[in-house]
């Protein structure tokens, strides 16, 4: 069933304190009734999540610390893209940055996103392949480190206590299948 989609009446933003913004929306649905939402607006260029591949079927992860959770998390590349940069161009840069790899093929597979009933922001999924070394320096305070992992044993993990970030979790799996799919045709 396909609905219309609300009227938006107004959106206000509030700002909660220097690094977050809130937006209200007065939001009039196709039944007449209106609501009250509340979202965090998308950033303004967007983000990237980098699945760089070894070889066909290893995967490369980065391993650093994560102050959410106050502990060294595994995870993939991934990053803000900035003003004028494509997707393609800001994986390419925070590949190098933080997993001293450059990738002669940028794929851009979707977008992904966190919590899309109340966070604008999308992250865009994009597949590096053809590696090479390169290191370029980023933000980070400590060299990251860099784990291959077979796409195979991604079921091993998935279980592990320090990998639990859902893009990069749904991101190698998305990609696995991506690469069966293209390998099958």
């Amino acid at each position: 069933m396909t609905r219309p989609l609300p009227i938006i009446h107004e959106v206000r933003r509030h700002q909660g304190d220097p690094h977050r913004v809130v937006e209200e929306l007065d939001l009039e649905f196709s039944n007449g009734e209106r609501r009250l939402y509340h979202r965090a607006p998308a950033s303004e260029h967007g983000a990237v999540i980098v699945v760089p591949m070894l070889d066909d079927e290893t995967a490369l992860l980065i391993r650093e610390y994560a102050a959410g959770t106050h502990r060294y998390e595994l995870g993939l590349v991934k990053g803000k893209i900035d003003a004028g940069e494509t997707p393609e161009e800001a994986a390419n840069r925070e590949l190098k940055e933080e997993a001293g790899y450059g990738a002669r093929s940028l794929t851009v597979l979707r977008r992904i996103s966190l919590a899309p009933t109340y966070m604008g922001h999308e992250t865009i999924l994009v597949l590096a392949r053809d590696l090479y070394e390169e290191r370029l320096p980023g933000d980070e305070p400590e060299q990251l480190d860099v784990l291959p992992w077979k796409l195979d044993a991604l079921h091993e993990l998935i279980l592990a206590e320090d990998f639990s970030e859902g893009r990069s979790i749904a991101a190698l799996f998305l990609v696995r299948e991506w690469l069966r799919y293209a390998d099958a045709k």
